[in-house]
């Protein structure tokens, strides 16, 4: 009996790209011809026709599989959807937009049969077609990344991923509501092959992702992977109490000798003016933490189906 591959395709407005990228999987699909390679496409929402081109695919290859969303959650839903759904013998997660190369899949598979991998991930080179000024955030990001957390996230990685079921069972149990894949695949551990590729820009359609939109993103992964920022606000506070200790200090002294309490009001404004700046800061950082931890002990489900041809779906 063959062994399956299930590729898991989050679709957002990708109505464009669709066609292309079935192309694409229909000739690697042929290429594993030792494998039977279903496509789990999982639409998030989408407010163009990118669900309805899917349904024509699935009437024509009964190899096609959707899961709709009722709304749109977020790719990282879209992911954990795929997952939660997909039941092939391994799993691989990867874009519409086809800057994921379909081709690599079979030396993707050959690293996860062969060579004794757990997973098989990719990263990108080079950023060509990239603006620079976010190419430079997103090396910055990365840089801090591995600085402040001990979990490894490597310079450039995609969601690209092939995946046994050990692995993909391993995300599946953290089902934290505010996800970071890249954070989680790191973090359950196993060998994981890297495999390099120079950076494929979009076939057809836009990117979704604004430069707002993945600075937001980043935040989320600090916050979801590292506590270091915390430690920085107790840092920062013993900082500035040290230095309204040395402030008071002087301020008395220069009181008892010269008896000049009045004078400096100006410079008095804008330390009292910085000291607010600072404490708004460590309260916003504290806040955001807080958000988190409350939308997770809210347990609302990460996504909710709207329609699908899978006979079975999970809902979580």
């Amino acid at each position: 009996m063959k062994r399956s591959v299930t590729l898991v395709v989050p679709c957002y407005n990708e109505e464009e790209v669709l066609p292309l990228f079935y192309q694409e999987y229909c000739k690697v699909a042929e290429q594993l011809q030792e494998y039977v390679v279903e496509v789990l496409f999982v639409d998030d929402g989408s407010k163009d026709r990118t669900i309805e081109l899917v349904k024509e695919m699935a009437e024509k290859d009964e190899r096609v599989k959707y899961l709709s969303f009722s709304r749109n959650f977020g790719k990282e839903a879209a992911i954990y959807a795929g997952l939660k759904n997909a039941d092939g013998d391994y799993v691989a997660i990867m874009d519409a937009d086809l800057q994921d190369p379909p081709a690599l899949l079979p030396e993707m598979l050959h690293a996860v049969t062969e060579e004794g991998y757990d997973s098989a991930a990719t990263r990108r080179v080079t950023r060509k077609g990239e603006p620079p000024v976010r190419s430079f955030f997103a090396r910055c990001f990365y840089r801090l990344m591995n600085k402040i957390s001990t979990t490894e996230i490597m310079d450039g990685a995609r969601d690209y991923r092939l995946m046994t079921r050990q692995f993909k069972d391993a995300i599946l149990q953290m089902s934290e509501y505010n996800r970071f894949s890249k954070g989680i695949f790191g973090w359950v551990g196993f060998k994981t092959k890297w495999i390099e590729f120079e950076n494929v820009e979009r076939q057809a359609g836009e990117t979704k992702w604004s430069f707002w939109k993945l600075l937001v993103y980043s935040v989320e992964g600090i916050i979801g992977f590292s506590t270091v920022p915390l430690a920085l606000v107790s840092v920062i506070g013993l900082l500035v109490c040290f230095i309204a200790f040395v402030f008071l200090v002087v301020i008395l002294v220069k009181t008892l000798c010269f008896g000049d309490p009045v004078a400096g009001w100006p410079s008095m404004a804008c330390i009292i003016l910085l000291l607010g700046g600072i404490q708004l800061f460590c309260m916003g950082i504290l806040g955001m933490y807080l958000s988190k931890t409350y939308l997770e002990t809210k347990k609302r489900p990460i996504y909710i189906c709207g329609e699908t041809n899978i006979l079975e779906t999970n809902e979580s």
